[in-house]
């Protein structure tokens, strides 16, 4: 059996770590949670069928924009094409940590990515960049959201009033301020500046002339081929 190599390990300890370093930004995923479950009763659905959701798909902008949609009358394939264009940043986040995760079990390794999300992924991959060896804060943190989440919800639904427009309080874009922090906060390389503003530009572009939530894809695959075709330069180590 082929060993697993360094930056491949999950333990209960790591998982335990992750939950409690995700728990602070965790908390914030409360209020969103509880603004869902309002929206979701005030749209039509049960308190179990919008408990099932968050459970299910987890997945806070796909949920809220199939809200949208609802009704007497679902088209589905524009249901479809809107979740996947949201969530499909997923796939280049999965490709990014594969190596991280190819030589652990199946069980582990697929295990961990039905966790992921934007901010475990993030804090992980920061991790990873750092030498760290346990994939406990991706599975961890991604515990710590989705309890929060369910949470949320739950509160939405039993009180049926809450926050229904975070924005108002700034609330939406901590998301935003987190994921930049862990960008700034990780390699400090100039050779990332391309594929930073690669996926800047045309992703403003994209909410400029294309429509609703492709600038996720667009700025996306912009800057990961901004990385393919100008990969960072390796630093050569002195001879001894």
């Amino acid at each position: 059996m082929t060993p697993s190599p360094p930056g491949a390990q999950l333990d209960l300890a790591g998982t335990l770590s992750g939950i409690r370093r995700m728990a602070p930004l965790s908390l914030f995923v409360v209020v969103f949670g509880l603004a869902f479950g309002v929206a979701a009763l005030s749209r039509g659905l049960s308190g179990l069928e919008t408990m099932l959701m968050s459970a299910l798909v987890f997945a806070g902008a796909s949920q809220f924009a199939a809200l949208e949609l609802w009704g007497p009358e679902i088209p589905l394939l524009p249901l479809i094409a809107i979740t996947f264009a949201i969530n499909a940043r997923h796939l280049l986040m999965g490709a990014a940590i594969q190596p991280w995760l190819a030589y652990l079990p199946p069980a582990q390794r697929y295990g961990s990515v039905v966790l992921m999300s934007d901010s475990n992924w993030a804090m992980a991959v920061a991790d990873r960049q750092r030498g760290e060896t346990n994939l406990g804060m991706l599975v961890g943190g991604g515990i710590a959201l989705w309890v929060t989440w369910l949470a949320g919800t739950l509160l939405g639904v039993i009180f049926g009033s809450g926050i229904e427009e975070p924005e108002r309080f700034g609330l939406d874009v901590i998301m935003g301020c987190f994921l930049l922090a862990m960008l700034i906060g990780g390699r400090r390389d100039l050779s990332m500046l391309l594929p930073w503003a690669a996926a800047a530009l045309t992703a403003v572009a994209a909410m400029a002339w294309l429509p609703p939530h492709s600038h996720v894809i667009v700025g996306a695959l912009a800057g990961g081929l901004a990385g393919l075709l100008f990969p960072a330069k390796q630093t050569r180590k002195p001879s001894p």
